[in-house]
């Protein structure tokens, strides 16, 4: 009960209103799940919020060749897939798996197994779209052998105490980020681990390589893991399709990888994730600060602009 304590206090009570909101409509049917994402998002997007000015920057920088309105159309149509990707986790974490086998198919389960069977560990390569958790949940209940999730932890106590509870209770294990020992571990004993290692990255291995032609803080570890291992690399994404189902996707393992070089790899996964993005681009988490330098000369495109 101590444990519980800290958790408790006034700043995380809406925390906790969020997620028992979530808990409670969870059962509803989909139809209307929806509706309430995409009106909650139509909602936000008209909010002076930080992450709005952020996703209208991205989607500026990166696909340049719209016109005004249609990037802005964009923006209101990805604010709505933000908003429904709230009750998709909802759907994820407490849904039964009769109703994810129900809204979702997995295509390419036999690319999974050939790389497994090369016996050294699998790496399901993904990246940020609103409908990471209920992809997630999707390789839990339908890929043989025990998944390793590696993720990013959240500073929110409350939030990430479910996070962790849902994704240790689908997954074989929980991952932080930067417990690499424990992800070399799982792929030395030719264990599947799925992760998205597509954000804004400054740490020690960060690399510029161009993301839609602009060059962005990436994490190049993917190499040098595949390489210390011997890991098949294996790109996974999903989508939302418009009937409301969902299309998740195991490709072939990339051949030749790694190569000599960890930037060519990296860009060459950046191009996978600007393909999809093409694909669904209003399911692209734009609202991450993606085109952060590791400089101080590098170009401040999150600034706000003074009006005039």
């Amino acid at each position: 009960m101590k444990t519980l304590l800290p958790l408790l206090r006034p700043h995380y009570w809406p925390t906790w209103l969020a997620i028992g909101t979530l808990r409670a409509l969870q059962p509803l049917p989909y139809a209307v799940l929806a509706g309430l994402g995409r009106g909650l998002g139509s909602l936000i997007v008209r909010l002076p919020l930080p992450f709005v000015r952020i996703a209208r920057t991205n989607i500026g920088i990166c696909l340049p060749e719209l016109s005004d309105a249609q990037r802005e159309g964009l923006v209101k149509e990805h604010f709505k897939s933000l908003g429904l990707g709230i009750f998709e986790t909802a759907i994820a974490w407490w849904g039964s798996k009769a109703r994810i086998e129900k809204l979702c198919q997995l295509e390419g389960v036999e690319h999974f197994e050939a790389a497994k069977a090369r016996g050294r560990g699998v790496i399901l390569l993904s990246a940020h779209f609103t409908t990471l958790e209920i992809g997630g949940r999707v390789l839990c209940d339908q890929l043989p052998g025990n998944i390793n999730i590696m993720y990013r932890p959240t500073g929110n106590a409350v939030l990430e105490r479910f996070l962790m509870r849902n994704r240790s209770h689908r997954a074989k294990r929980a991952i932080p980020r930067d417990d690499i020992r424990t992800l070399i571990t799982s792929l030395k004993s030719n264990e599947p681990v799925w992760y998205a290692p597509d954000q804004a990255y400054r740490k020690k291995g960060a690399e510029m390589v161009p993301f839609f032609g602009i060059p962005a803080a990436t994490n190049t570890a993917t190499s040098r893991l595949a390489r210390m291992t011997g890991a098949a690399v294996v790109p996974y994404f999903q989508e939302r399709l418009p009937s409301g189902r969902y299309r998740m996707v195991i490709h072939p393992m990339l051949e030749n990888f790694p190569s000599d070089d960890p930037v060519t790899d990296a860009r060459r996964f950046n191009e996978l994730i600007e393909a999809q993005v093409r694909r669904v681009p209003e399911q692209y988490l734009w609202i991450h600060r993606r085109f952060k330098g590791l400089t101080a000369d590098y170009p401040d495109y999150y600034k706000r602009k003074r009006p005039s």
